[in-house]
């Protein structure tokens, strides 16, 4: 499996809408273990298929366990992934992006979300996401509306060379856990 290129802004594909896939073939199988073998090299959390230039519907993430770092890393590959539900409670957090290298933005999120779709298998899933899975989730589905973090950042950093955003996202997991997560109490 090819590690694929990933595309960076400004390149136009990152802001045009993906096409809705019509059948889960062997095609779209390979782009799914590619996207994965990507990710994983990159290194990231979550990669869409606009971000590789392919204009279809395919989303891959991989995370743990918000409250157990040592859990075991749970992979998922979802095609044409739909939010179905939203909390009404909402966290911010800090988000990176592999196609927008060098920056990091304080995003607001839904703290909770269901998602449908299709496995790699065309079969019916639907998830239920709370918390950085959730934020994941909803960052890799923008990017198949042609929608960049940095479009819903309402404020963003540019790293320094010696930054690393690895650290930078694990200091925001972990300041996440400490504050209120509901936004309609003042501080």
């Amino acid at each position: 499996m090819p590690v694929l290129d990933i595309v960076t802004v400004p390149a136009k594909v990152l802001r045009t809408k993906a096409d809705t896939v019509k059948k889960v073939d062997d095609r779209i199988k390979q782009l799914i273990d590619n996207m994965v073998e990507t990710m994983r090299e990159a290194p990231g959390v979550g990669l869409a298929a606009p971000q590789v230039g392919e204009l279809v519907r395919v989303v891959v993430l991989e995370w743990g366990d918000d409250e157990d770092e040592e859990a075991p890393k749970k992979l998922y590959a979802i095609v044409n992934p739909q939010i179905v539900k939203k909390s009404n409670e909402t966290v911010l957090g800090i988000e990176g992006c592999l196609s927008i290298p060098k920056f990091v933005g304080e995003v607001e999120r839904a703290e909770t979300i269901t998602v449908k779709g299709l496995n790699r298998n065309g079969q019916p899933i639907k998830i239920n996401a709370t918390g950085w899975l959730a934020r994941i989730f909803q960052h890799e589905i923008d990017h198949l509306d042609g929608i960049l973090f940095t479009d819903r950042a309402t404020a963003l950093t540019l790293l320094q060379d010696n930054e690393n955003p690895e650290e930078i996202e694990a200091q925001a997991i972990v300041t996440s856990k400490s504050q209120p997560t509901d936004s309609s109490i003042d501080s």
